[in-house]
């Protein structure tokens, strides 16, 4: 059977782009959706000058490609109210007062090149900002811009449509000033504008105390290139992360960028249970403000729906043969790249990433190589960007005991799936097996003992991210999901990067 489902897959592989121009037209229409998402391109699709939103998603159930669901539909005539305004929208030019420190708010590109321009500020300095300040301020009321419309957060349980209604509405979008991006990657994004910012900046004088706030540019510098953001996957689980986000966002919507966004949990749930959460709830209040809540709760899975598989993609260790199909596998598709099997090193922020076993855009890793080493989304991101195909050998069942696992495989399965990778799993356990939540391992019980020893109540304990693992069980469910949906043949024929 291992033998059978191998050299259908392989067969699945080798036709992908026949199958492309062959496949009927909701399928196409599907693929060509995930195409123009997949380079997170500012064209409209091609379909978006026959119809509109709701046309269109009418159009996808009939043809079967999807099913009817009110709370989508619900949710995509709000989205079609919001394309319609921000056809001509624009946040440009942008009018701010400076902000009251001694940083000017110049763009980073602009600060690398003038940082001559910087002042430090003296009192009489300050007074002449201050003059400007009120100038701009004149200025904005000469010449007032249309108020902003609001966004939307969309968030419910996992395989809902969440990402499918968004990536709809961005591609129906006729506004060049847009960018749709996965939200680990916006964050990463932000924090090297960030350290690009501090370099550029003169170094302190000695007895002299600057203070400056980089995190208003870095806003300045992404309204400036676009008006429209639309962020998947929206979580926070990293307090660097956290502590920023209420002052970025500010500027943000300050600058005029309209924001849309899917998360799994709602606004008052994020950062649950993080390291200084209460210094992140004002952020929850901001996000409110400026964007609709839009929940969809239909309890329905639709990545579990039945659909055409892509040939057998999961493995299971314990199966006859099942390593040996898969190093045939690995050859099958190597054979086919213009290189030879060899490690690759990666530079990712000038650390040196290594994957041992390569074949052009295939990499043939193990679970050791990729979740449990000290690696996050700039890693998994770039893996992305390097290679289509990504066989991952030895996933473990996991145990709720394996946090920093558990966390690595979920970023690594959110990106892979942002980036359209196709994977390939040799695992310990059956798919929706994969997590057990059975009894508390040695280090768990030894963190129940500490709990006791400390007096703390079970409410208290719940709080503590050292003592739960609450976060990792809720994001795992998603991971499933979306490894469910990584191995039929839609999404195969979705990362098809042959024509890009």
């Amino acid at each position: 059977m291992a033998a059978y489902g191998l050299l259908w897959t392989t067969r699945c592989v080798l036709r992908l782009s026949v199958t492309f121009k062959k496949t009927s037209l909701s399928r196409g229409v599907w693929c060509e959706r995930f195409k123009a998402v997949r380079g997170h391109t500012s064209r409209s699709a091609p379909w978006a000058a026959h119809g509109g939103l709701i046309s269109h998603y009418d159009s996808l159930v009939c043809s079967g490609s999807l099913r009817e669901d009110d709370q989508q539909r619900a949710a995509l005539l709000q989205l079609e109210q919001l394309n319609r305004v921000m056809t001509d929208y624009t946040n440009i030019p942008i009018l701010l007062p400076q902000p009251k420190d001694c940083l000017h708010s110049q763009p980073t590109s602009e600060l690398k090149n003038n940082t001559s321009k910087l002042n430090l500020c003296s009192p009489q300095e300050k007074m002449s900002n201050e003059k400007e300040d009120r100038d701009v301020d004149n200025t904005q009321e000469e010449c007032p811009k249309p108020h902003p419309p609001h966004g939307y957060y969309i968030h419910g349980d996992v395989g809902t449509g969440k990402t499918m209604m968004m990536d709809l509405f961005y591609s129906f979008v006729e506004n060049r000033r847009k960018r749709r991006v996965h939200f680990n990657a916006f964050m990463l994004d932000v924090h090297r504008r960030i350290h690009k910012l501090k370099r550029s900046l003169p170094k302190r004088r000695i007895g002299k105390m600057t203070m400056y706030d980089p995190i208003f540019p870095v806003a300045m510098e992404i309204a400036e290139e676009t008006c429209l953001l639309c962020f998947d996957e929206f979580q926070v689980v990293d307090i660097a992360d956290a502590v920023i986000l209420k002052q970025l966002f500010e500027g943000l919507f300050k600058c005029g960028v309209v924001v849309v966004a899917t998360s799994n949990r709602p606004p008052d749930e994020l950062y649950k249970n993080g390291l200084q959460r209460a210094a992140f709830v004002p952020f929850i209040g901001v996000l409110k403000k400026h964007c609709h809540t839009v929940r969809l709760d239909t309890g329905i899975d639709y990545r579990t729906r039945e659909m055409e598989a892509a040939g057998k993609l999961y493995y299971i260790s314990s199966e006859p043969d099942a390593e040996n199909a898969v190093n045939t596998l690995f050859e099958e598709l190597a054979y086919r790249q213009n290189d030879v099997t060899r490690p690759r090193v990666l530079n990712v922020q000038g650390r040196k990433v290594t994957l041992s076993r390569t074949c052009g855009t295939i990499a043939d890793c193990t679970f050791q190589e990729l979740c449990e080493r000290p690696l996050g989304a700039a890693d998994y991101l770039e893996i992305a960007r390097q290679f289509d195909m990504v066989i991952i050998r030895n996933v473990p069942h996991f145990r709720v005991g394996m946090k920093d696992q558990t966390r690595r495989f979920t970023t690594l399965i959110d990106n892979f799936y942002d980036q359209k990778v196709r994977v390939a799993i040799l695992a310990d356990a059956p798919l929706h097996c994969l997590l057990d939540q059975g009894p508390m391992t040695g280090e768990e019980a030894r963190d129940r003992l500490m709990i006791d020893e400390l007096g703390l109540t079970d409410e208290a304990s719940e709080r503590l991210t050292l003592f739960t693992a609450d976060e990792e069980v809720f994001a795992f469910q998603r991971t499933i999901s979306r490894l469910t949906e990584m191995q039929t043949e839609q999404y195969w024929l979705s990362g098809d990067r042959s024509q890009t």
